[in-house]
């Protein structure tokens, strides 16, 4: 992509995010953030007015791990992100205090970590936001909500204890986080309500750690909040093996749970693109059942474990209040379509 276009692109991000003239932005990087994303983002910030700079933190933080971040320790960096207007982020600060004291202070943070074909093809509009915000007002009045698939899965939850996060694409508003390229809404079930069965069917999708299609079903057992029992061949084996090296019995709590809506995110793609492509599309393709493990720290809960598993599921099927809104992949409630 050449410099003109990628600008461009970054400008209309930007503008997304409703960034004015004189607003401070910091552009946050590591070592391995693309270097034209920052060249593009201080060219596009110019152009809208705003004053920009850029901190970079001295390494990347580890690729399969959440909740730490190389911010750790560095006060006087999250200082000026917290009298920031707009942090945009080329690194992955999920689940960490740094990031949530830097949200509760009002600054927008907009994580950019996809590659910039993604970017372009991912990048949102009125109707994805409009989908979502519907999406998450219905999560939202709902106290019951169950998630079906043929493959066995019958998974209930209860909501209300934590709020109904939406990300549809860009940071518009005073302490909100989001993430070019998805457009998803998720929750944390309330401490000890979730129950029932689990079943990773081949063709699902594991994000985080490991990036790969799921090759052999994984049944999960869930009682009280957490994952009591894994069975199933090598991927079962490969979940039990990770949840385990922690030494940590919250890394088998279940963890955000919600849908994607994003109509050109894509479920094949790792065999498109490859395993680096997936990160938004993987969380954001249309209808996928978004299950995961372990940290609830960034709906304000208190577990900080390592053991998080990100896993977007196919053909399921989901209820909210005994409404189907999804059905087997399928987006059915019509203000939820974009």
């Amino acid at each position: 992509m050449d410099r003109d276009r990628m600008t461009a692109m970054f400008r209309k991000q930007f503008e997304l995010c409703k960034v004015r003239d004189g607003e401070s932005m910091v552009l946050l990087s590591d070592p391995d953030a693309r270097p034209e994303y920052i060249t593009a983002s201080f060219a596009a910030a110019k152009a809208l007015g705003a004053k920009v700079f850029n901190i970079a933190v001295p390494e990347a933080p580890h690729p399969h791990l959440v909740g730490v971040h190389p911010l750790r320790g560095l006060d006087s960096a999250v200082e000026a992100m917290k009298r920031a207007d707009i942090v945009i982020a080329f690194t992955r600060p999920l689940f960490t205090k740094e990031l949530r004291e830097i949200m509760s202070a009002g600054a927008r943070v907009l994580m950019v970590i996809d590659h910039p074909d993604d970017l372009e093809m991912l990048q949102s509009n009125a109707s994805i936001e409009r989908a979502v915000k519907a999406a998450g007002r219905r999560l939202e009045r709902a106290r019951d909500v169950r998630y079906t698939s043929d493959a066995g899965t019958d998974l209930r939850i209860k909501t209300g204890e934590y709020p109904v996060m939406r990300q549809y694409g860009y940071a518009d508003e005073p302490g909100r986080f989001d993430h070019w390229g998805v457009a998803i809404v998720h929750t944390f079930p309330n401490e000890g309500s979730a129950n029932g069965t689990v079943v990773i069917n081949t063709g699902d999708m594991v994000v985080l750690p490991f990036r790969r299609y799921v090759q052999d079903p994984i049944q999960l057992e869930v009682r009280e909040g957490f994952i009591r029992k894994i069975e199933g061949g090598f991927d079962a084996l490969l979940m039990r093996d990770w949840l385990e090296g922690w030494g940590d019995p919250d890394g088998y709590a279940v963890s955000h749970l919600g849908w994607g809506l994003h109509p050109k995110a894509r479920w094949n793609c790792i065999e498109m693109f490859g395993p680096e492509r997936c990160v938004a599309h993987g969380r954001a393709f249309a209808g996928n059942f978004l299950f995961s493990t372990g940290p609830n720290t960034q709906g304000g809960g208190k577990r900080t474990t390592k053991g998080h598993y990100d896993v977007p599921m196919r053909d399921c099927s989901v209820f909210l209040d005994g409404e189907q809104v999804i059905d087997r992949g399928r987006i059915v409630s019509e203000d939820m379509k974009v």
